[in-house]
């Protein structure tokens, strides 16, 4: 396993995006756990999940508390296992994603995040998108608050540019950590907030890192799947999947990069957890480039 560093803890290179087990189209309870599970014996120790990640409208927090009930069950100690979690965004119930950033309800919400996750503070809490309706320092500000009440131990920001990267910055010093921002062989449209969380120290976490290879969860089961790209080639001379080879090329792009695909079954959390063993050559990075820029 190669590994990077948040806040201070040493986590997997690769870390488990939980969403897929509590949206639509999830598995049951049995197969959910099984998969966090295969997560935790292939070496994962970043698990990224948030408030919002669940079905229907009376579900809130169906994902952290997945998430705890399997490290719970696990038959090893888990304290090394970082719960990287998410406040600001809700769900309606009839398939839609809302924005609520206001520092009233990010303090609320960290608070009930906790509890569900049965941890005195949680280890990296993200505040999930900007509220257009909220000025951006002010919900930065109340993740401040929550870093100095000692309710959260890191803080991380999703969704952003580069501007709000910095203010971010400037509002919480060494506290900020991460961003997470969309960004993969299909979509890199966050170039510049990738180099500039390189610039910064913090850790970038690609959400949706396999579009273009592989359907994503929000795209629902009939999706659109790339094949027969650079990827799928070289995966079959190295004798691996594509999914292993983008992984790998995301880790080989920039240092601060720290995939969580999503995963809903222990074969996929495990193929992809294999990716950290696959080094492409140089060869194979330039044509990558070369398919991706041209």
């Amino acid at each position: 396993m190669q590994y990077r560093t948040i806040a201070h803890t040493t986590v997997s290179a690769i870390g488990l995006g939980a969403m897929p087990m509590s949206i639509e189209h999830r598995p049951d309870e049995a197969r959910a756990i099984a998969t966090v599970h295969a997560a935790l014996d292939a070496g994962v120790t970043l698990i990224d999940t948030a408030d919002s990640y669940h079905w229907h409208a009376d579900e809130v927090g169906h994902n952290e508390l997945l998430i705890a009930r399997a490290l719970a069950r696990y038959g090893s100690p888990t304290s090394h296992v970082l719960v990287a979690t998410k406040g600001g965004r809700g769900r309606p119930g009839d398939g839609s994603w809302t924005v609520t950033a206001t520092p009233d309800h990010l303090k609320q919400a960290a608070e009930a995040s906790a509890k569900r996750l049965g941890v005195d503070a949680i280890g990296l809490y993200q505040l999930h998108k900007p509220d257009p309706t909220v000025p951006w320092a002010e919900s930065v500000g109340a993740l401040r608050e929550l870093l100095d009440a000692g309710t959260i131990r890191a803080a991380g920001i999703s969704n952003v540019t580069t501007a709000q990267i910095r203010q971010a910055y400037r509002i919480l010093g060494d506290g900020l950590v991460s961003v997470q921002n969309q960004y993969s062989p299909a979509v890199r449209d966050s170039e510049p907030e990738l180099q500039l969380s390189e610039q910064l120290g913090l850790v970038f976490l690609p959400w949706s890192p396999l579009g273009g290879i592989s359907r994503s969860s929000l795209d629902g089961p009939s999706g659109p799947t790339s094949i027969g790209t650079a990827f799928h080639r070289i995966a079959t001379e190295r004798g691996v999947s594509p999914q292993q080879v983008a992984l790998a090329w995301l880790l080989a792009h920039s240092p601060a990069m720290l995939p969580v695909p999503g995963a809903s079954r222990p074969a996929s959390i495990t193929n992809s957890a294999r990716a950290v063993d696959l080094t492409l050559n140089t060869r194979e990075l330039v044509e990558l480039e070369d398919v991706l820029q041209g």
